[in-house]
């Protein structure tokens, strides 16, 4: 092969990966929105269960379902995992009900509003640590301010509340960085339905003492269900696809579009009016995301390799 046969070997095997990794980002963005669409719709159906099971009754269901569901779709073989697959599954089995009860309770004594800017400072500081790039800072810190102006939280002194809104927020970044973990050392949807499913074995006690001293009504329970899937397997699959295409500074900046959609749904699905203030926030969040989104690195670039231990052969 001449000199010039294989520059333009070399020039179409960029390109390749290029597209390629466009494509990933692509898909990656596209899963982001599905599922902070569902998360957000899931959410606000749990949210109509609580006067009948509270909290602690709409978390429980929402763990046993989106183990039920995601066993069905991927059987993990919990005696071939190794140790270092078992302590990120372990982990994110205990940040699934932690991230979901806390920040439920939050809003019980905080309000939506303060409670959701409370908790995205857990991806805008994943988003922030994982910068390479002043902009991608920028872009982050911008999306805060948009949450912010679109929650528009009030003051409050109910220091409890404010701490489980906090606790939110880390329980959330190390989701984040678990689920990224679980995905690079297990195949497939193997290591979030392992979660899953130690996650609903946890909370499985907890459901039956809860219902037996709080039982709910059926309409309470459809809608916990529903939060179920909505707001928790397709999540967790959508979420375990798309941060093996997206790095951890996009998929953290992105989460600001939850209560874009949150607003949004309000809007259309209830009537709920939207304030100068509101359409500037969402404004905001939506113009950080499309920076972000166009300036991100390839997914390849300071990615890890499968073992999550060792940089990848492309790693900066």
């Amino acid at each position: 092969m001449d000199e010039k046969t294989k520059i333009q070997a070399t020039g179409g095997g960029k390109l390749a990966t290029q597209a390629g990794a466009r494509r990933g980002r692509a898909v990656g963005i596209a899963f982001m929105l599905s599922s902070a669409a569902s998360t957000q719709t899931g959410a606000a159906a749990g949210t109509l269960a609580f006067p009948s099971m509270g909290p602690m009754g709409v978390v429980a269901v929402r763990q046993l379902v989106s183990a039920v569901v995601l066993f069905a779709l991927a059987r993990p073989n919990f005696r071939r995992m190794k140790g270092r697959e078992w302590w990120p599954v372990v982990g994110l089995a205990l940040t699934f009900g932690v991230m979901n009860l806390t920040l439920y309770s939050a809003v019980e004594r905080i309000g939506l509003g303060l409670a959701v800017t409370l908790e995205f400072l857990g991806p805008l500081a994943v988003a922030v640590c994982a910068s390479r790039r002043v902009l991608d800072i920028v872009c982050a810190l911008a999306a805060g301010v948009g949450v912010v102006v679109l929650t528009n939280p009030g003051p409050t002194s109910d220091i409890p509340g404010i701490s489980l809104g906090l606790v939110s927020a880390g329980a959330w970044a190390a989701y984040i960085l678990l689920n990224r973990t679980v995905g690079q050392r297990l195949p497939g949807l193997s290591g979030t339905s392992a979660a899953s499913i130690l996650s609903a074995l946890l909370w499985g006690p907890i459901a039956a003492i809860w219902f037996i001293t709080h039982p709910p009504s059926y309409p309470a329970l459809g809608l916990a269900l529903a939060c179920g899937v909505l707001a928790s397997a397709v999540p967790y699959v959508a979420d375990i696809i798309t941060l093996r295409r997206v790095p951890a500074v996009l998929f953290g900046t992105f989460m600001s579009i939850n209560p874009v959609w949150a607003a949004a749904a309000g809007w259309v699905m209830l009537g709920q009016a939207l304030s100068v203030q509101e359409l500037t926030g969402m404004g905001v969040i939506v113009f950080s995301n499309v920076v972000v989104s166009r300036s991100a690195d390839p997914p390849g670039k300071g990615s890890m390799s499968r073992d999550g231990d060792t940089p990848a052969p492309n790693s900066r």
